[in-house]
C-alpha cells in the first residue's frame, strides 16, 4: 500500500475510534509533539514580550524550581518522563499565569509563583501543566484548531513553514490552546496522582484554584483554566480515592524561592 494511501486508511480509523470513544482527535505524533514544542520555544524565546529569567543569573531559583519539576517526574506517574524535553522557564511579569506546550515546555510568571503561598500549591499547578503535555491535550486541541487537512499535509512533509507559523501565532496569543472542560478535569485528576507520591499534600491545585476565587480582576489563568466547585471536589475526591494521606505544604521553603526572584 502506497503512504498516503496508508495515512488516509489511519486516518479514517482513527477518526472512527475518536468520534466512537468520543476522545478528541490527535493527528500529531509524540515525535511531532516533540518538533512542535521546540520550534514554540524558539519563538517564545525570540519574542521581547517575553521576559524570560536568565538562568545563569537566577541559578538558584531554578535550581528550586526543576527540582520540584524533577520529584514529579522521579513519581513514575508521568506519562513520556523520559522521552519529553520538560524544560522550565520562568517569565519575569506581574501576571498570574501558568502555561505549557507538547514536548514538556513549563512556562510560569513570576506574578503566579509570588500569589502562591507554599510548595503544595505551586506543584499542584505545575502538576497540572505537566499533565496537559503527558496527556497531549495540546496537540488534539491543534488538530481540531486547524483541521486534519492542513496537519495532515504537515505530517505528511508539506507545509514545513507551517509549524513555525503556528509556534508565531501561538506566541502572542493561546487561543488555540484552549482546552476543553474534559482536559481540565483529567489535568486536574493527574495532579493528584502525580503529587500524591511526594511529601506534598496532593490538593495544592484545589487551594490555588480558591485562592484564585477570590481575586479581582479574574486572574488570566482562570481565563484560560476556568476553575468551579465541581473541578475543586474532583480533585478532593481523587485524593480520598488514593487514601486520603495529607502531605506537607513547605510555606517557609517557598518564601525562600520566590525571594530569589526579582522584586
Amino acid at each position: 500500500m502506497k503512504k498516503c494511501n496508508f495515512i488516509l486508511v489511519f486516518v479514517l480509523i482513527i477518526s472512527f475510534f475518536g468520534t466512537s470513544c468520543k476522545k478528541p482527535l490527535n493527528l500529531f505524533s509524540v515525535e511531532d509533539d516533540i518538533q512542535f514544542g521546540a520550534q514554540f520555544d524558539a519563538e517564545i524565546l525570540a519574542n521581547p514580550e517575553f521576559v524570560i529569567l536568565d538562568e545563569t543569573t537566577y541559578k538558584e531559583a531554578y535550581q528550586i524550581i526543576n527540582q520540584y519539576k524533577n520529584t514529579l517526574l522521579a513519581t513514575g506517574k508521568v506519562d513520556y518522563a523520559d522521552r519529553f524535553v520538560w524544560k522550565v522557564r520562568i517569565i519575569h511579569e506581574d501576571v498570574v499565569n501558568a502555561f505549557a506546550v507538547p514536548g514538556g515546555y513549563l512556562y510560569f510568571y513570576t506574578g503566579l509563583i509570588k500569589t502562591l503561598e507554599n510548595e503544595a500549591e505551586f506543584t499542584g499547578v505545575m502538576a497540572h501543566e505537566m499533565a496537559h503535555v503527558a496527556r497531549r491535550h495540546s496537540t488534539a486541541q491543534l488538530t481540531k484548531a486547524y483541521g486534519i487537512d492542513l496537519l495532515l499535509s504537515m505530517l505528511l512533509g508539506r507545509n514545513n513553514n507551517q509549524w513555525i507559523d503556528i509556534a508565531a501565532n501561538l506566541a502572542t496569543g493561546l487561543a488555540e490552546l484552549k482546552f476543553s472542560r474534559n482536559d481540565e478535569f483529567e489535568a486536574d485528576k493527574y495532579a493528584v496522582i502525580y503529587n500524591y507520591p511526594t511529601a506534598w499534600d496532593a490538593r495544592g491545585v484545589a487551594n490555588f484554584f480558591k485562592k484564585l476565587d477570590k481575586q479581582t480582576p479574574t486572574p488570566v489563568f482562570l481565563s484560560t483554566h476556568p476553575a468551579d466547585k465541581d473541578r475543586i471536589a474532583a480533585v478532593e475526591k481523587e485524593w480520598e480515592t488514593l487514601g486520603s494521606i495529607q502531605g506537607e505544604y513547605f510555606e517557609e521553603r517557598y518564601l525562600e524561592f520566590v525571594n530569589l526572584l526579582p522584586k
